[in-house]
């Protein structure tokens, strides 16, 4: 069985979630949700194409679980049920499976239908018995590569519905058929002073072709459970428990409410809980997105994933399992991902009018040709039927979207804007506000040395100060040190050195007492700072600065201010957003003063403080009910949750691999005017998308009626199925070639 998610006590109905393999098109989600839904005993029914699962809401006595896997396999899809980890693992096989069958099927096509192509096009009627060489070749890319699509089709018409598929499957079909007709038969033509002309090549490429974008598609797709994968490969499996007053390595499920556990230097915490020994640094980054690492010393909460540095903690168990926050974050991102509507690919939505319209035609065409004709009127009808199909193919159709997709992907890869799939891209256009991480996003992600202000002589003690912070663990030492160290500063021989948790640290030089911390630390000391001081101390801090104080045992002797540094070109990018038209948002876990004076820097006018990884998502979905489409920018883990919740996630280079996958664009150069330059690159590549669709469609609009014959009557024109499959490739190279102008598009 699936993990019941809710059984509510006084109804039958459960809640479940199963994986689904066999889902090739967003077309296929709503396939299978419209086929479920009319089941008796099946309350409600959400598929979620990105996912490739379904959750169900059933009366298990009304339908059982068989019967539903049942009625989903007599569609073509598979529901797989067991474990969790069993589920993933045969969907992920499923998937393989899936993407290398359709590898091996695009190869064989492409092998097969070269030499048919180059036959037709360039050899028609030097080779011996041509016409059965071909039919030689293209039988096999029929009855094996394309038969998925004959598969689906039948199955779709079974239930009285028509896809991309139905269109394929009738003119390859009839193409195919007509050919080996005239293959077989070429007098019955030949007879009423008509050539019998083949159209195995038609047949192959489109197959061929179609094969492709579904691959490449399957490819990219294989991905999007990823970052779910890494979220939960953050908890550790094995974890030292002490129990019975000795230690003992124990798995991570097993870990209770209540346990001692010893965490290790560089170690993650294996559960949220709370320090019951010892002191150590722990990076928070995947919880807060805060470069700088935290002091934990007893009695403070600490959190599954997160990493001890450099001191061993023993930690008392609160909370384990699925109420852990990390846990939480992967429900939100989960949550986040379903609740995203299906992907509707803007071809299948025309195919799904136009295949019937197609189909309608070419029977009306046949009838009106067979009834009201000249002789020989079968004759007539029958290729005015096979032109109609040959013209109305889908090929032009099946390349607007690919082919664009392709370029404007390509381009971005080339601008290191790297695009998940086509969805984001459709998307993105459509943005009218960004929010921005601050941390790693707008900033630098790592303190750095801001200012070093010395007094009276006091640079004379730097050595003393690298001395004292060389033995310092803290980031904000490692950023003092960098800082002398490029200086050209050698540390003094200094001793006793002593770290003050929370205040910073000292040590003895020449029997002289030097501290370097907060103020604090200098006041405990007898050290007072003068007014002209703390006004630039104060200064300092509203610059979003944190202060380090130097001091001997009677005076201060410099300020040392550090900061994780705004990127140089943040603010450029801030406003070539604004010219776009789109609103900017700064979140922050960051103070209030802090996130204002970033805020201020880059020129931002929305900024929240404060901000944990559950409202970074909350805020998306504020913005979100507003009518806003959001694109959210981040770099850690924290951020996994509003970068699912977005309508578009849009991750730096430079950060985590979960929050890269959580995103549908990747800046690879973490660089903040990509953002414009990727939303640019959406709205550019979505005209094309729509110029090839609408010219794809203005072809069929013209050409079906000439295929049908409605120029006979007045001009005595009727249109040959070899022009016909002359235009059909016309058409597709016009869509390729509007597709190739984008690689000129500029991107500011």
């Amino acid at each position: 069985m699936g993990k019941v998610i809710d059984k509510p006590i006084d109804s039958a109905i459960i809640k479940e979630n199963y994986g689904v393999s066999g889902m090739t098109c967003a077309a296929c989600a709503v396939s299978l949700a419209s086929y479920l839904k009319h089941r008796k005993g099946i309350e409600e029914v959400s598929v979620n194409y990105p996912n490739q699962s379904v959750t169900l809401h059933f009366d298990p006595v009304v339908i059982s679980l068989d019967e539903v896997k049942q009625a989903a396999r007599e569609i073509g899809y598979e529901i797989i049920t067991g474990r969790s980890e069993e589920k993933q693992k045969e969907m992920e096989a499923a998937a393989d499976r899936r993407l290398q069958t359709l590898k091996l099927k695009v190869i064989f096509s492409a092998v097969f239908a070269l030499p048919v192509f180059l036959m037709a096009m360039f050899f028609m009627g030097l080779i011996p018995y041509e016409n059965w060489i071909m039919l030689v070749l293209t039988t096999p890319v029929i009855f094996w590569s394309g038969s998925g699509f004959f598969v689906n089709a039948w199955k779709k018409a079974l239930h009285f519905s028509t896809n991309m598929d139905t269109l394929v499957a009738l003119s390859t079909g009839m193409a195919y058929l007509f050919s080996v007709f005239n293959t077989i038969y070429p007098a019955f033509l030949m007879n009423h002073g008509i050539p019998p002309h083949v159209y195995y090549e038609s047949a192959v490429i489109i197959i061929t072709l179609i094969l492709l974008g579904r691959y490449l598609e399957e490819k990219a797709k294989s991905k999007t459970s990823s970052a779910i994968k890494k979220l939960m490969g953050l908890q550790p499996r094995e974890v030292t428990a002490l129990r019975n007053g000795a230690e003992e390595v124990i798995l991570q499920e097993e870990v209770i409410k209540g346990d001692i556990l010893i965490v290790k230097p560089g170690e993650r915490i294996p559960v949220d809980g709370v320090v019951k020994r010892g002191e150590s640094y722990i990076d928070e980054s995947m919880i807060t997105g805060e470069a700088i690492p935290v002091i934990k010393t007893k009695g403070d909460k600490v959190f599954t994933g997160t990493i001890n540095q450099k001191g061993s903690l023993r930690v008392l168990a609160k909370k384990v399992g699925q109420d852990t926050l990390l846990s939480q974050i992967i429900g939100l991102v989960q949550q986040a991902q379903a609740s995203k509507p299906p992907i509707q690919k803007l071809v299948d939505k025309i195919a799904g009018i136009f295949v019937p319209i197609v189909m309608l035609v070419a029977l009306v065409a046949f009838a009106v040709w067979y009834f009201t004709g000249p002789e020989p009127t079968f004759t007539y009808a029958f290729l005015v039927l096979i032109t109609v199909l040959i013209i109305a193919c889908p090929c032009a159709l099946g390349l607007a979207t690919p082919t664009a997709l392709m370029v404007g992907i390509g381009k971005g890869a080339e601008k290191g804007i790297l695009i998940k799939d086509a969805r984001t891209l459709e998307v993105a256009c459509k943005t009218d506000a960004v929010v921005l991480d601050k941390t790693g996003t707008i900033t630098e992600g790592r303190p750095e040395v801001t200012d070093m202000v010395w007094f009276d002589g006091g640079e004379l003690y730097g050595s003393i100060l690298m001395a004292i912070e060389s033995q310092s663990e803290h980031p904000i030492a490692e950023a003092i040190v960098r800082k002398l160290k490029a200086n050209g500063t050698k540390p003094a021989p200094v001793d006793m050195f002593e770290s003050i948790t929370g205040h910073g640290a000292q040590s003895k030089y020449q029997d002289q007492w030097f501290y370097a911390g907060n103020e604090k630390l200098m006041t405990d000391n007898g050290i007072h700072p003068d007014s002209d001081i703390i006004v630039k101390a104060d200064a300092m801090r509203r610059e979003a600065k944190t202060v380090v104080f130097f001091a001997d045992e009677k005076e201060i002797k410099a300020l040392v201010a550090v900061a994780d540094r705004v990127k140089a070109s943040s603010v450029r990018a801030i406003e070539s957003l604004k010219d776009l038209g789109i609103a900017v948002h700064m979140l922050t876990g960051d103070n209030h003063e802090t996130a204002e004076a970033i805020a201020k820097q880059v020129h931002i006018d929305h900024f929240r403080a404060h901000v944990l990884p559950a409202d970074k998502g909350n805020f998306v979905k504020e913005l979100q009910s507003l009518g806003q489409v959001v694109a959210m920018v981040g770099d850690g883990i924290n951020d996994s949750h509003a970068l699912a919740q977005a309508d578009v996630g849009i991750a730096m280079g430079s950060g985590t691999d979960i929050a890269m996958e959580s995103a549908g664009i990747t800046l690879m150069h973490s660089d903040l005017p990509q953002i414009a330059r990727a939303i640019q690159l959406s709205r550019a590549t979505v005209v094309t998308i729509r110029q090839n669709l609408f010219w794809a469609f203005i072809y069929n609009v013209i050409a079906i009626p000439i295929a049908a014959g409605v120029l006979y009557p007045a001009f005595g024109f009727l249109l040959n199925p070899m022009i016909a499959g002359a235009a059909m490739a016309v058409s597709s190279v016009s869509v390729v070639t509007n597709s190739l102008i984008l690689k000129r598009k500029r991107l500011d």
